[in-house]
């Protein structure tokens, strides 16, 4: 079976169901046959994917956890990836295209002051930012011409308004899209490195932009089928 990404084995880690489906389908138009549950990447799949559910801890707990697993059963992923569908800055990248990770930054993870935020590193409380894999990054840029590349933030709550889209944006200039995941799926992998080295990378649809929140403006359909596409493509890329 060709390799996904040039991986031996990719563990691909969603929020929900709907992002996990779409991902499987358009991996299955590619050609390939994925597992659905981290005990049956053994058999001779090498693409897994899963559903943590929302947010950065229930990501990093199951990538963490089907890591470990996959370790246990001397069948190591290679690279891992945060994808799902995502918020999008006015700008950088529209609704429906495509954002690929440069890094994933914790962008409200730290302190609040009279001064503004303090970000984790000036706490010195650890990193609150993990770049993607160079390797990675090139690859799934050839594979996604389309796509842009540049800062994903992880947040807890999903921006809802002007004032914290400013306040985002002056935080981590240059940023292109948000999500809740991205953080937590890359803080797990870099722990799992310390024994296996494992690349790290995120690929995030766009379903809104970034800003007021205006539920009529979120394209979900259209989001989920760019992300379909974006697999299927990455399926049958071979550089």
């Amino acid at each position: 079976m060709r390799r996904l990404l040039g991986h031996h084995r990719v563990l691909i880690v969603t929020a929900v169901e709907a992002e996990r489906a779409a991902i499987v389908a358009g991996l299955n138009k590619g050609g390939y046959e994925v597992a659905e549950r981290i005990d049956h990447v053994e058999t001779g799949n090498e693409v897994c994917v899963l559903a943590s559910g929302v947010g950065a801890a229930a990501a990093a707990a199951m990538t963490g956890h089907a890591l470990a697993t996959a370790s246990w059963m001397e069948a190591d992923f290679s690279a891992v990836l945060s994808a799902g569908i995502g918020g999008g800055f006015i700008g950088p990248v529209e609704v429906g295209g495509l954002a690929i990770a440069t890094e994933s930054i914790a962008a409200d993870l730290g302190a609040e002051s009279a001064d503004g935020f303090i970000p984790l590193e000036e706490l010195g409380f650890g990193a609150g930012r993990f770049a993607a894999d160079l390797g990675l990054l090139r690859t799934l840029a050839a594979a996604l011409p389309t796509a842009t590349a540049g800062s994903v933030l992880t947040v807890n709550t999903v921006t809802g308004t002007a004032e914290r889209t400013e306040q985002l944006l002056r935080r981590c200039p240059g940023a292109i899209a948000e999500g809740m995941e991205g953080f937590g799926v890359a803080v797990a992998t870099a722990a799992a490195s310390a024994t296996a080295f494992c690349e790290f990378g995120e690929v995030r649809a766009i379903s809104n932009p970034v800003g007021p929140r205006d539920r009529s403006a979120w394209q979900l359909p259209l989001a989920l089928s760019a992300l379909t596409e974006a697999f299927a493509a990455l399926a049958r890329f071979e550089g």
